[in-house]
């Protein structure tokens, strides 16, 4: 008996993933440009040597926020609402810090891009 091409598409074969989406490779690339925001941040908006606390600690702690509660294999399972929470503070943070390093517009259109991003995977989630 062989399956319908429709059905093979939508499960992937036994030890294989599935292959990945556009809006899974835009959600990866708004979390790393968070972590580098956070480290620029850190860098330039602090002077020698707290500049190398904040300029590694902050993108640390924000990858460990994220791995722990909002990645997709995330280690503690939350209620939805709080991996939002912690997701949207992930974004408004990357958006001050660059709001606060003079780079307004850039602030602006990272938030744009990640709360469509996380409202998306949201509502792909839910469904």
């Amino acid at each position: 008996m062989s399956a319908s091409p429709s059905s093979t598409a939508a499960t992937p074969e036994p030890g294989t993933r599935a292959p990945l989406t556009a809006l899974e490779i835009v959600r990866t690339l708004v979390i790393i440009v968070a972590l580098v925001t956070f480290a620029l941040w850190g860098f330039l908006g602090f002077e020698f040597p707290w500049n190398l606390v904040a300029g590694i600690g902050t993108p640390v702690v924000v990858l460990l926020l994220w791995a722990l509660f909002v990645s997709p294999r995330a280690v503690v399972h939350v209620h939805p609402f709080v991996r939002v929470l912690i997701e949207l503070l992930i974004f408004a943070g990357a958006t001050i810090a660059w709001w606060s390093m003079g780079q307004t517009w850039i602030g602006l259109a990272y938030a744009v891009v990640a709360v469509a991003t996380g409202v998306i995977t949201g509502r792909r989630s839910l469904s």
